[in-house]
Order: structure tokens, then C-alpha cells, then sequence
């Protein structure tokens, strides 16, 4: 086992982790017991090397995949998944367990090897995901491996020099048609530079500005897991702006492409594209995941933060998306109608009438497109239709408990997240003019908002004091919306205090039909 390696103080080198030994040591017992050829690859060997930890192993079998897939999963108490019968690529999921890095489900893929391994190595993306070594050696290495961890050593298949790579800091392609054989490739080579703090080689870069077209007929699937996992990251607008220089990022959603070079108002900074983009910087400092270039610490210390909220975009929405990445979705599409909505009034006021509702259905459309599920699109929508909403609760001083009541109504599952946005979007359409007196005012309004939020939370649950029986039975009216508005506006007085009681209750919807009628 491990400890046939000992490092320079002769003590026992332990190069993979003890859980992921505990699923190597099974998966080399069984692999041994059946006679197969298998072999450690891809990221795998590549996070072993950089020191970094992973739940996903993949293996590459001299055999069926698919059936070794099934096997496995039944011997390991996992669940089968097949990923592509054609290729013949599966994949086995354990139970989730705490030991499992980022407190995920272990995946093992297993893959098939056609020819060789260094033919199938050949076919992979980036030189530093080909590399291999053969199972046989993880579990039981020779005395000569990995003595110094990481190095080169001759039981690291490396046909492509993936470790030069490793230690200079570069993705590289393995062949020119890589982008061709999967497109896919164009994003996760911008994803890996940007996970790993790489660079791309001149080559690299210079065949993705060439293929950047070829993203287009990539499944929205997949486009929405690579550009979700580049959205978790730290500094997403710096990693945004290198999508758009390579072309890729006006390739997956070509609606960003008619706001670029759109003037705004003098009170704005940059245009619309780029004002965008800085919206997402701006996110991110406020969520304390980035740096802002434009203002101090004390802009920051007068936004409300607790851990409450930083558990809050913490929330995984989805699979594979939580709050904080889909606020930087919004944060980068919220001004996507600005350009059919813009208009110059004859006293030369620039004008974006209905930018935010314009704008809430083309996000709708851009992510049906790419697949985003029902409640990813939704909340997104909600954020750009309403981000403007917080700089308008209040003209003159606090909002009233109605206003904050209307606001949180009308926001749904999002009224936290579009206050982030709209603060954002405020910090981004400054920049380096920001008043500061008018940021802090600002500020202070959401802070009480969002602790009348807070508050409201921890009361108990307001009893339901009538229903649309009793306005049936008791004040004659006949089913349809006129009912459920009746209905909306009691829950609303009985929000702000004003309302107590039942009879109190159908009091004022008497009054509130009496004013209707008027």
C-alpha cells in the first residue's frame, strides 16, 4: 500500500487521501479479480498532481465500460448511470458520504479504451488531462514512485508533457481538431484556466478565436453547466470579459452582442456592455467574493451582512446552481433590452422606457435556450424585472410597511437577491463618480428594508382571517379575479397591522368594494 513510499524523511508518503484509497482499493480488487486493464486518467491525475482534492474519478478499461460501469455499481452499493452507449461511457454514483470533497456524491466514469492507452489518451482535450497511470501502481506503487510528491516519474503515462503544463501554469491543446470533435472544449478550456489560476497557450487561444462559432451547436445542457461552474468562481467578470474576447461569450447568448457600444445617460459610466459587466464585479464585492476597484471599504461596510445572508446565496437552487451564481446571471443580462427600448426626448434626456420587463422576457427566452430549469429561469426573471424596484421604495425618507409589503409581494422568492442586484447595478452605473453621501443614503433605505424582512420572518405565521367562502356567502360575490384581489388587499392590511380580526377583516373589504365601485 502507501506505505512502500517513504519521502525525503523517510516517512510514509500518502499520495492519495484515505477515503479515495478505500474506493481505488475496491475498485483494483475487483479490476484484478476480472483481468482487466484499467488505468487512472484525465482530471483525476491531474488534481492528484496539483495537491487538489476531487469526487470525480475516471477510469479508462481495456473492455466494456458500460458493463464494468453496472458491475461496480452493484458492488459498491452505487447507482448506475450510462452516459453514452454509442462511446460506451458510464458512470457509477455512491451514496452520498461526508467524506466526499465539497461534501458531494463520489463519481466514478468509467470510459473504454479503443486501441492502446496512448491512443485513447490521444483523443483528449488538453495535454495535461492526458496523462494516465495504470491502477496497479496507485495501490501497490514501486519504491521509485513519486518519492518527491508531485514529480515526473516513469509510471505517469505523459505522451503529451501534461506535467511541463502543470508546472507552468498552461492549458494546451493536444490536437488542433479538438474543438471540432467536441465544442464543448471551447468553454472548458476558459473554465480550467480560470479554476486552476492557468493561462492558455498562444495556440490555444488562437484556435478557440478560431472555432468560437462552433460553441453555437453545443447542446444548452451542457452550455449551462460550463458557464454555471464558471459563474461560481471568484472575480466572474474578469473571466466574462475573456469569454468576450474569445468570441464565446455573444456566441451562447447573441443577445449581449446588440448592447455593446450603447451609449447611456451621463450619469452612467460606461456603456451598456460594459456596464454590465462591472454589474457582476459589483456583485461579487458586495457578496464578499471579490474585489471592487472603484471604492473603499467603508462603501462595503454600509451594506448589510450577516451570516444569514451569506448562507442565503449559498443556497443551491438546482443542481449545480446556488443564489450567488444565478444574482451574477442577472447581474449580466439585466440591461439586456436597453438597446430596442432606448429613446432621446426632445429636451435630449436619454430614456430606456420598460428596459426592465422588456428585459425579464428575453431573459426567459435565453435561458429556455440553454436549458436552465423552470425555477432557475424564473428567480433570474424576477431579479431583471424588478431590479429597479429598491431605488424606488422610498422618495423621501424610510418606506412605509406597505411599500416594503408590495416590494416583497411582487419579488417573490428574489426580494433579497434583486436588493444585491439593484445595489450593484447602482456601484456599476458610478463606477469612479460615485457619490458617496447618495451611496450611503441608499444604502441605509434596503438595510431597513431588509431588516423589516428579517423581522417579518421571525413573526409567527398572520392567521387567515377570511377566505373566498365568506366572501361568497357573506358579501355576495361571485367567483373570478375581482375576488382574489379582494382577498390580496385584506392580506396586505393585515400585514402593515391595520387589520386584526375576521369582522375587521370583511369590514375592509367592504370599504375596498365601496372605493372600486366609485
Amino acid at each position: 500500500m502507501n506505505s512502500a513510499v517513504k519521502d525525503r524523511n523517510g516517512s510514509p508518503v500518502r499520495f492519495i487521501k484515505p477515503e479515495t484509497e478505500l474506493i481505488l482499493t475496491s475498485l483494483s480488487d475487483f479490476i484484478a479479480k476480472s483481468d482487466i486493464q484499467a488505468y487512472l486518467v484525465g482530471g483525476m491525475v491531474r488534481d492528484w498532481l496539483l495537491k487538489r482534492e476531487t469526487a470525480d474519478i475516471d477510469i479508462a478499461v481495456k473492455a466494456d465500460a458500460l458493463e464494468i460501469a453496472s458491475r461496480v455499481a452493484d458492488m459498491m452499493g452505487g447507482r448506475y448511470v450510462p452516459l453514452d452507449k454509442v462511446n460506451r461511457v458510464g458512470r457509477v454514483v455512491l451514496p452520498d458520504r461526508e467524506t466526499a470533497p465539497a461534501g458531494g456524491p463520489w463519481q466514478i466514469d468509467f470510459s473504454t479504451i479503443e486501441g492502446n492507452i496512448g491512443a485513447d489518451l490521444a483523443r483528449r482535450d488538453f495535454a495535461m488531462d492526458a496523462m494516465a497511470i495504470d491502477l496497479r501502481h496507485i495501490i501497490n506503487p514501486p519504491d521509485t514512485f513519486l518519492k518527491e510528491m508531485p514529480t515526473r516519474s516513469p509510471e505517469i503515462i505523459d505522451p503529451f508533457n501534461g506535467w511541463d503544463d502543470l508546472r507552468h501554469g498552461v492549458v494546451r491543446v493536444v490536437a488542433e481538431s479538438i474543438f471540432a470533435d467536441d465544442a464543448v472544449r471551447l468553454l472548458r478550456a476558459v473554465r480550467l484556466a480560470a479554476e486552476l489560476g492557468f493561462s492558455l497557450d498562444e495556440r490555444t487561444e488562437a484556435l478557440i478565436k478560431r472555432d468560437h462559432h462552433l460553441v453555437t451547436g453545443v447542446a444548452g445542457e451542457r452550455v449551462r453547466e460550463e458557464l454555471l461552474r464558471l459563474l461560481a468562481l471568484p472575480q466572474a467578470r474578469s473571466i466574462l470579459g475573456s469569454l468576450d474576447e474569445l468570441g464565446l461569450l455573444t456566441a451562447i447568448i447573441p443577445e449581449l452582442a446588440e448592447v455593446k457600444s450603447v451609449a447611456q445617460p451621463k450619469e452612467h459610466f460606461w456603456d451598456v456592455f460594459q456596464h454590465s459587466l462591472e454589474t457582476v464585479a459589483a456583485v461579487d464585492f458586495l457578496l464578499r467574493k471579490g474585489s471592487w476597484g472603484y471604492t473603499s471599504d467603508e462603501i462595503l461596510a454600509t451594506v448589510p451582512w450577516s451570516p444569514q445572508l451569506s448562507r442565503h446565496f449559498d443556497l443551491e437552487v438546482n443542481h449545480g446552481s446556488t443564489r450567488g451564481m444565478l444574482i451574477r446571471l442577472a447581474a449580466l443580462l439585466h440591461d439586456i433590452a436597453k438597446p430596442q427600448t432606448k429613446s432621446i426626448e426632445a429636451s435630449g434626456r436619454m430614456r430606456f422606457l420598460g428596459h426592465a420587463g422588456e428585459g425579464a422576457a428575453m431573459v426567459v427566452d435565453i435561458l429556455e435556450r440553454l436549458r436552465f430549469s423552470t425555477r432557475e429561469t424564473k428567480l433570474v426573471e424576477l431579479m431583471v424585472k424588478h431590479h429597479l424596484r429598491p431605488g424606488q421604495l422610498s422618495r423621501d425618507g424610510l418606506p412605509t410597511h406597505r411599500v416594503i409589503y408590495r416590494y416583497f409581494r411582487d419579488t417573490g422568492d428574489t426580494g433579497i437577491d434583486t436588493i444585491f442586484l439593484n445595489l450593484a447595478d447602482f456601484l456599476a452605473a458610478r463606477g469612479p463618480t460615485l457619490d458617496v453621501a447618495q451611496w450611503q443614503e441608499h444604502a441605509r433605505v434596503v438595510a431597513y428594508v431588509l431588516a423589516q424582512r428579517f423581522q417579518e420572518k421571525n413573526r409567527v405565521i398572520l392567521p387567515k382571517l377570511v377566505g373566498g367562502h365568506d366572501l361568497i356567502n357573506i358579501l355576495g360575490m361571485s367567483p373570478g379575479p375581482g375576488m382574489g384581489e379582494a382577498l390580496e388587499a385584506v392580506r396586505e392590511a393585515q400585514a402593515v397591522g391595520e387589520v386584526t380580526t375576521r369582522e375587521a377583516a370583511l369590514a375592509y373589504i367592504r370599504e375596498y368594494l365601496l372605493r372600486k365601485a366609485v
